[in-house]
């Protein structure tokens, strides 16, 4: 949709409640984006408890497979062209959709578990050394 808003995310939510068979549950992954937290959204989901609702972690972006399809699209289909309208951009995003679909391959994961949890680490000490120079004391003084 043109806006992101919590009324243009409601109108998919209704979408979906219509096509979804009233008998099977639905699951929902979804980012902290503002507009998937409103009240007006918050009450949606309270009065349907089919709904089974799951938010990432907040700055975990590359857990997020459709933020990774959104990147691809970009580096793909829209960085470095020119489009002169909103319709060629759309025509741009339909035909990379369009081509993605016609030859579908899963993401699949890079890296194990333990070099992630390694990296995780990494940024914590790094983290930990800038904060300790901040403050003006050193590793030994703690």
């Amino acid at each position: 949709m043109p806006r992101h808003r919590a009324a243009e995310f409601r109108r998919f939510l209704d979408a979906v409640e219509a096509r979804v068979p009233a008998h099977l549950d639905i699951h929902v992954v979804m980012d902290n984006a503002s507009s998937h937290k409103t009240k007006l959204v918050r009450d949606w989901f309270a009065k349907r408890p089919r709904w089974q609702v799951q938010y990432t972690p907040t700055s975990a972006s590359w857990i997020n497979q459709v933020e990774r399809f959104f990147a691809l699209l970009t580096d793909d289909a829209i960085r470095r062209s020119a489009h002169h309208s909103t319709a060629e951009l759309e025509a741009a995003i339909k035909a990379y959709i369009d081509a993605h679909n016609a030859e579908p391959k899963p993401f699949n994961w890079t890296k194990n578990a333990d070099d992630i949890l390694a990296a995780v680490q990494r940024f914590c000490q790094r983290t930990i050394t800038v904060q300790v120079k901040c403050l003006g004391t050193s590793e030994s003084g703690r």
